[in-house]
């Protein structure tokens, strides 16, 4: 007899409103959604990904079978929201699960504001109590509830974080998910200095502020430092052999790896804009050697590019 552990989906849509919006810092929002069927959410935390719909000019979410037990059960809301004419698709995009509390009914999801929003930046600026979007996110009860993580250290106590603000949800979920026991180093950067987050962790969390700089300077430059003072831990993790790397064209092509859990000392996880997570994992596997087998490496989004959904 088949475990209805194995055949519930991984993911599946939740029909969520917000609760209470919290203005982190100039850049950031926290908003915290409610669902009774979060009651079923998946608890992972880490990096965990996960969608959300939002609503269109009329302020309803397009129909992806979110209210269809058979359509939820089948896991196929993307091909339904694909099959809709495409001014009938309200858009959606990919965000991290900050915080998800089901004795609570409550998922937090931190978005990031910037001076030109799209669609969903716009919703995010002027989200109230009780407006309603769609989220596509993990169930607790399925075997797979785990999908959508890239954090796979395995046996590594030495641990690099980088990335930008897109990243920073993930960085510090995954920071304070750490026990005792690590050594981390996390780099991230954030369009200013009144940014920078609140970390419940001891570990060593740098906010960069960009400010008039390039998206990506002031991060590369700081990873750059750090693997310059960290020549013997970057050695350890030495290949045994020169690696190639295949050239990625990130205007074309998705940005992305996560090797599964492996032995060693060290473990990196970078990601945010495509162009600087590809600069950043040449330094670490062509510039310092380091297995490829020991660097996750996510391009989030690229400058110039909207998140991508066909």
């Amino acid at each position: 007899m088949t475990s209805p552990l194995a055949t519930r989906p991984s993911y599946r849509p939740y029909v969520a409103a917000v609760r209470r919006v919290e203005r982190l810092s100039p850049h950031f929002a926290r908003i915290t959604f409610t669902c009774p069927d979060f009651a079923f959410l998946g608890t992972a935390g880490l990096d965990q990904r996960l969608k959300v719909i939002f609503p269109g000019a009329d302020g309803t979410v397009c129909d992806v079978g979110q209210t269809d037990p058979e359509a939820i059960a089948e896991a196929n809301w993307y091909t339904r929201w694909r099959e809709l004419p495409v001014d009938a698709r309200t858009p959606f995009r990919t965000y991290t699960v900050r915080r998800a509390a089901p004795e609570l009914l409550e998922l937090d999801i931190d978005f990031v504001l910037h001076h030109e929003p799209g669609p969903a930046g716009a919703w995010a600026a002027a989200a109230a109590e009780g407006e309603e979007v769609v989220i596509v996110g993990p169930d607790q009860r399925s075997a797979d509830s785990r999908a959508g993580i890239d954090w796979h250290p395995g046996t590594a106590r030495r641990l690099l974080l980088a990335g930008d603000e897109t990243a920073a949800p993930a960085i510090c979920a995954i920071v304070e998910s750490l026990g005792p026991g690590f050594t981390v180093d996390a780099f991230v950067e954030v369009p200013t200095g009144t940014d920078a987050l609140p970390v419940l962790s001891d570990a060593r969390v740098t906010w960069l502020a960009r400010d008039d700089r390039s998206h990506g300077e002031t991060l590369i430059a700081a990873v750059t430092d750090w693997a310059a003072g960290s020549a013997d831990v970057l050695a350890r993790a030495a290949a045994a052999r020169p690696q190639q790397l295949d050239e990625i064209d990130v205007d074309v092509d998705l940005l992305w790896d996560s090797p599964l859990d492996t032995e060693g000392e060290f473990y990196a996880w970078i990601a945010g804009e495509s162009q600087t997570v590809k600069t950043l994992r040449r330094l670490l596997v062509q510039g310092h050697g380091v297995d490829r087998k020991r660097v996750a490496f996510m391009g989030y989004w690229r400058a110039g590019q909207s998140e991508r959904t066909e």
